[in-house]
């Protein structure tokens, strides 16, 4: 595709200009001949000296996975240019809906190095860019050459571990559950681990008399929290869950979350599994053990579609009521908008909540605070500060409600809710109350 360019247009404007002078003042047209003329073989000229980009190629080389919320680096290389190059070629990205990044993007010119492209990970799923449009100018700048090229770069979008790779989840489990906090202090455990030789200061009552007398020594026992606990997870996918974070949806957030937790529980000799549900239970994975158990777990987890539905707690609830035979730690993600529509969440919560641990987490909208806490400077301001302060009242009130119950209940900023989880599992690891 090839069109005029705003130069070439100005030169014609000109030209018409000069033509109207000559008719109106002039007997003769020849300036303006000359001028339509000029136009006309710098036209021709600049054609015939471009490129037209008929071998024009561009290759793509991009991250096959990217995990939600990271970005990663396109490299676009331009190919097979014929022809003097005086303007940087662009390219137009038309992103799917778990993809972002910038849209004109300036190529380099060939034999220059790539530029990469920065591309954020929005959701998760398979994404597939088909096709760019490349543009560049001719060589004097006079026309605008358009080209669609089909390039079909396609990118994974996973679920994110971060900390998982980093191994920021695995000091902070093994620092808890197996160093010298651990062995020392009394009361942390009630599962047998070793004797040791009982020295002034242990507490007495962990003495073993029977084996002090059979090797004529004294002997104490060394206890541990007890492993081999159940932890599920159960995953609210309801429209609630769509909304938009810090750019990343809600789900995406607890996702993370989820299963930094889940590896957590791994090293702590837990098993996890995992219930999805919205209207309907979606999936349900019982609780195992092992890592092979986390990456059934990740790829559960990144199958998951984003739905708009409304949540039944009702069912959901009643559903793993009806499968957790055994006593389990369940960590609710879900989230409401305010007290009305949460009676049937807490009313099923606290059923499940006389036989397992129920924790329940959810996450803060900065939005929300920031209406409620903005200056205003107009009536409309005022209105939705105050509706925004009775939503996060309403909101207080719920979690309130479940820690009455006897819930283990918070909510928490995108940044901080893995840290928050995993103080609460290993509080509740420690003190044995599953």
């Amino acid at each position: 595709m090839i069109r005029p360019s705003p130069r070439l247009l100005g030169l014609a404007v000109g030209a018409s200009s000069l033509t109207a002078i000559a008719v109106a003042f002039g007997p003769h047209a020849g300036g303006a001949l000359a001028a339509w003329a000029t136009v006309a073989a710098l036209a021709l000229a600049d054609l015939l000296g471009s490129a037209g980009g008929r071998r024009l190629a561009l290759s793509a080389r991009a991250p096959p996975e990217l995990l939600a919320g990271e970005s990663g680096d396109l490299v676009l290389t331009l190919d097979g240019w014929r022809g003097a190059v005086r303007y940087r070629p662009s390219c137009r990205l038309a992103y799917p809906a778990g993809l972002s990044g910038p849209a004109d993007v300036r190529l380099a010119a060939p034999g220059d190095p790539p530029m990469p492209v920065r591309v954020t990970a929005r959701r998760r799923g398979q994404w597939t860019i088909p096709r760019v449009w490349l543009n560049w100018r001719s060589r004097l700048g006079l026309f605008e050459y358009g080209k669609r090229v089909a390039v079909a770069i396609e990118i994974r979008v996973s679920p994110n571990i971060r900390r998982v790779r980093s191994g920021e989840i695995d000091v902070a489990v093994r620092s808890a559950l197996y160093g010298m906090r651990a062995n020392v202090l009394s009361g942390e455990g009630s599962e047998f681990h070793q004797h040791c030789d009982y020295a002034r200061g242990m507490d007495p009552r962990g003495i073993d008399w029977k084996h002090s007398a059979r090797h004529r020594s004294l002997l104490a026992k060394e206890m541990r929290a007890e492993r081999n606990h159940s932890i599920l997870f159960a995953l609210d996918n309801g429209y609630l869950m769509r909304e938009e974070i810090a750019g990343i949806p809600k789900i995406d957030h607890h996702i993370a979350a989820m299963l930094s937790l889940a590896w957590a529980g791994i090293l702590g000799g837990d098993r996890v599994g995992l219930f999805a549900f919205d209207a309907r239970p979606r999936a349900f994975h019982p609780p195992e053990g092992g890592r092979g158990a986390f990456l059934r777990l990740r790829g559960a987890a990144a199958e998951l579609d984003y739905l708009g539905v409304e949540t039944n707690f009702t069912i959901a609830m009643a559903y793993l009521h009806e499968r957790l035979r055994r006593r389990s730690l369940v960590v609710v993600f879900s989230d409401f908008v305010d007290s009305t529509t949460a009676e049937l969440m807490l009313e099923n919560v606290a059923m499940l909540n006389r036989q397992h641990v129920i924790v329940f987490a959810a996450l803060r909208d900065p939005a929300l605070r920031a209406l409620a806490d903005g200056r205003p400077n107009s009536l409309s301001d005022v209105a939705r500060a105050v509706s925004a302060a009775q939503v996060l009242n309403e909101r207080r009130l719920v979690f309130e409600r479940l820690t009455r119950i006897g819930v283990i209940a918070f909510e928490a900023a995108e940044e901080a809710l893995t840290g928050r989880l995993l103080s609460t599992y290993l509080t509740i690891k420690a003190r044995e109350m599953v």
